[in-house]
């Protein structure tokens, strides 16, 4: 395990490695205690890279000899590496090591899951597998030999040879090495082929122990969509004969982009109507098409350093974001990943572990896969597209594939070009990638009845003039104002560009101004419309254009008429979350009843059925209460848990009893009758089912939830109902919650949902004793990271219960954070992450929450990983 001993790494001191790879062969022996690893590496100079020394990473490592050009040498080896004299020309390199699997428990580099050998080497696990230079600037050719009693030997690239106990592979496209992978095993492939459009046929093959064979058909049918989508959409073709996936049952991420043998965790790739549900399938195709996208954003161009993840993985989010838009539809998908990037990324940025989309530091790089780095990435890539379009996106896309391809590149040659395509400066732009923290925006409406439509206004800085948009002689005027607040090292914050996507509709609901992008590039500065005939009612930062607080005082009939006409289907959305934002605040502080016009202008859109169901059952998701305590806090409120729970319950029940009515023709629209099709359209029925058996349930004590419990033939209701029946109490789902353990008991991943929604659904009083005792149940691996976060992160997640005052939800967690360090950094790091709002409750909550981090920091032994998390947090 690496030590807690802090070592600070700045992008402002990269340098290139001193030598080039010009090809890598290795030789694995497989052994669960004694796996030999024999590296074959030829070096040369790197003419463009200051003198240094020779050093490669390796850690964990038991050298057993290593040669230079036949010459055997005897290396420094400390616990970093190994250091030794080099000649002044090319060289071979040559070293065998001596690795265990078996003991792997960090699960990076090559360890073993349930007998199987596995690999994980993104960030930084290669060094367990061999001495290397580790860094994703240096890329090579890999040539691979594994030898072991096992049936299936893979690795990257195309086979060249195998035989019995052995396998060889070659991968012709340069990598670093985070990119290696391997995978040995008792497998069965799910096999399919794909032809690109050049005419090159694919093999494509689907990896999963003997019996799952019957969860891979959706997977497959997800990855042969995405080669179709990639090759359209982008004109990107893949590049090898094989493309493989491996399901693992014990891996800390979802998945992983190795070239050409994408290792996933079982969760992300194996689906049945019996065992998945629809938010399980569409998270799987989403995955894929994530990982078959980083072919080209990830593998063919790579990051130069890895303060450039946000290269890779920004701009792959957004990719699979365009996919889903694609395959589901676009209103939704911006509701989901908007939901998303405000429960996730906003408390990142405006907590501790604020730090840029490209960050300039940091001591552990396991820590910087973050909310920021993937979704607020993403959101700057779609901020780009907005501004220069859709054709200037397209060419700067085809530029940088062009100029790129092989490269290990950076956020410079990422907008360099964008300005070489469309010849815009992006030097201001940048600062989204050098600033952290979340822009505020606030906004100041004006209206002049009498403005001179004959005679424009003047083009100062500050104001930007719209063209003549309607008969009239009036001016309308939208100011704004930016400021974003301090984060940790960054107290103050330059202007940024913000794309401004605004309509205007008239007083019948009418689009008087459709969408245009307004370019802010100052603190503050004004918009005016000019022609128009009656003041408008403005829909700002439509499809959310870009990833900022919204601060506008608007009426609540406003936001109500915005609900009903609104034609941009976020707004529409968001007008109901800040009306039930506003309701439930309300509600919490001073005791007001929830607003009865809007649950009847809410009422009214979910019951018309000229709307789609998914669209419908969106709009009935209240704000968070996580969110809740975010509202409350930067209004000045300290956030009381337990009363923003029961607000947010009260309401529920208040909606329950005041639709009773409408609720039975809702559940009778919302029915699917056809086979189970996890497609968008019987998807979206089932969620707007979903939502109406919860509010059913709080009418009937669970009666219409136990008969659909009964009856259901796929997962999606099964689970649904079971927690609805949770959600009821009295004992109404004991039974239920017995007979699906019977049924499931014997399916790992059925049952990692098992553990989670007991945890998910129980009262706040009980939730920390409900977690404490599932960690006690005999089918509780707490090694695996799929079951340790079943529980955990459902107590993290369950915002009463893991805030509650006694600090047991603290202490729970942190006892178990405390034991899995010692086995699993990188998921207790990234656990540790549920802390990072801990300032924002009332002084008992903070002591207690600070003992726990305390007591985490305070661990003999401590990773480095967990270190930087938690230190990060108290200081």
């Amino acid at each position: 395990m690496k030590d807690a001993s802090p070592q600070t790494i700045y992008l402002s001191d990269y340098k290139p490695f001193g030598w080039q790879i010009e090809d890598v062969h290795l030789t694995f022996r497989l052994a669960p205690e004694t796996t030999r690893v024999i590296a074959r590496i030829h070096f040369a100079p790197n003419p463009g890279a200051p003198a240094q020394d020779f050093f490669l990473h390796g850690e964990e490592l038991r050298l057993i000899r290593a040669a230079i050009d036949g010459a055997e040498i005897v290396p420094v080896v400390t616990a970093e590496g190994l250091r030794c004299p080099v000649p002044d020309g090319p060289f071979l390199w040559e070293a065998e090591v001596e690795i265990a699997p078996a003991a792997n428990t960090a699960l990076e580099g090559l360890y073993m899951s349930k007998g199987m050998y596995c690999t994980q080497c993104e960030a930084e696990g290669f060094r367990k597998i061999t001495f290397y230079p580790d860094r994703p600037d240096v890329m090579s050719t890999f040539t691979v030999r594994i030898e072991g009693d096992l049936p299936v030997l893979l690795s990257n690239g195309n086979p060249t040879g195998a035989g019995d106990g052995w396998a060889e592979w070659h991968d012709p496209w340069p990598k670093p090495a985070y990119l290696f992978a391997l995978v040995a095993g008792d497998l069965v492939a799910h096999s399919d082929s794909f032809t690109t459009r050049s005419g090159r046929a694919v093999a494509l093959n689907i990896w999963v122990r003997p019996g799952d064979e019957g969860k891979c058909a959706f997977g497959m049918e997800a990855l042969k969509k995405s080669m179709t989508w990639d090759e359209e959409v982008y004109g990107r073709e893949y590049d090898l004969d094989v493309f493989n996936i491996v399901a693992v049952d014990d891996f800390n991420m979802g998945a992983m982009e190795n070239k050409g043998l994408n290792i996933f965790n079982s969760s992300c790739v194996l689906a049945s109507p019996e065992t998945s549900t629809d938010d399980n399938f569409e998270r799987i195709e989403a995955i894929i098409a994530h990982e078959y996208f980083h072919n080209w954003t990830g593998n063919r161009i790579t990051c130069r350093d890895w303060f450039q993840l946000c290269l890779k993985e920004g701009l792959t989010v957004f990719r699979d974001s365009q996919f889903t838009s694609d395959m589901r539809g676009p209103e939704v998908k911006r509701i989901n990943d908007v939901r998303d990037l405000r429960a996730r990324q906003f408390p990142e940025d405006q907590g501790p572990l604020s730090h840029p989309v490209r960050p300039e530091s940091f001591q552990e790089i396991n820590n910087f896969y973050t909310a920021t780095v993937y979704e607020k990435g993403a959101e700057v890539i779609g901020m780009l597209k907005r501004l220069v379009g859709d054709d200037g996106y397209a060419r700067a896309l085809d530029l940088y594939f062009e100029r790129h391809d092989g490269d290990a590149a950076t956020i410079e040659d990422w907008l360099r070009v964008f300005e070489d395509a469309t010849g815009r400066d992006l030097g201001q732009f940048k600062r989204w990638y050098s600033q952290a923290g979340t822009p505020r925006l606030s906004v100041r409406e004006t209206w002049e009845p009498r403005a001179p439509a004959s005679t424009p206004p003047s083009r100062d800085p500050a104001t930007q003039e719209a063209p003549d948009q309607a008969r009239g002689d009036g001016r309308f005027t939208l100011s704004f104002t930016q400021h974003t607040p301090p984060t940790p090292g960054q107290p103050d914050k330059a202007p940024q560009v913000i794309p401004i996507a605004v309509g205007l509709l008239n007083p019948n609901g009418d689009e008087v101004v459709p969408t245009t992008v307004l370019e802010m590039t100052q603190a503050s500065q004004s918009f005016s419309f000019d022609g128009l005939a009656t003041r408008p009612v403005a829909s700002i930062l439509r499809g959310f254009s870009a990833p900022v607080v919204l601060e506008r005082e608007q009426s609540r009939e406003e936001r109500a008429f915005l609900l009903a006409h609104d034609t941009d289907a976020f707004n529409r959305w968001e007008a109901s979350q800040s009306l039930a934002r506003d309701s439930l605040l309300s509600t919490i502080t001073d005791g007001t009843p929830p607003d009865a016009a809007w649950l009847d202008a809410l009422h009214k859109v979910v019951t018309d059925s000229t709307l789609t169901p998914d669209f419908r059952s969106s709009m009935l998701d209240l704000p968070s209460q996580g969110e809740l305590a975010q509202l409350l806090h930067r209004r000045g409120n300290v956030p009381d848990p337990d009363a923003i729970w029961q607000a947010s319950e009260g309401l529920r029940g208040i909606m329950a009893e005041r639709w009773r009515a409408s609720l039975p023709a809702l559940a009778e629209e919302a029915r699917v009758d056809a086979p189970y099709r996890p497609d968008a359209e019987q998807t979206g029925k089932r969620a707007l089912g979903s939502k109406i058996l919860a509010l059913q349930s709080r009418l009937d004590g669970g009666k219409a939830a136990q008969a659909q419990f009964d009856a259901a033939d796929n997962m999606t209701l099964q689970l649904t109902a079971l927690a609805c029946l949770l959600r009821a109490g009295a004992g109404a789902g004991d039974a239920a919650l017995a007979a699906f353990h019977a049924q499931w008991k014997d399916d790992r991943l059925v049952m990692d949902k098992w553990f989670g929604l007991q945890v998910a659904c129980a009262e706040p009083d009980t939730a920390v004793s409900v977690a404490a005792a599932l960690t006690r149940h005999a089918d509780f691996d707490w090694r695996n990271p799929n079951r340790f976060r079943a529980v955990l992160s459902a107590l993290a997640g369950h915002h009463a219960a893991f805030h509650a005052a006694d600090g047991s939800g603290y202490d729970l967690l942190a006892d178990w954070l405390i034991r899995l360090d010692a086995k699993n950094p990188q998921t207790t790091a990234r656990m540790c992450a549920a802390f990072q709002t801990w300032k924002r409750y009332d002084e008992g909550r903070q002591a207690r929450a600070r003992a726990a981090l305390e007591r985490i920091a305070a661990t003999p032994g401590l990773s480095r990983d967990t270190n930087e998390m938690v230190t990060r947090m108290l200081t």
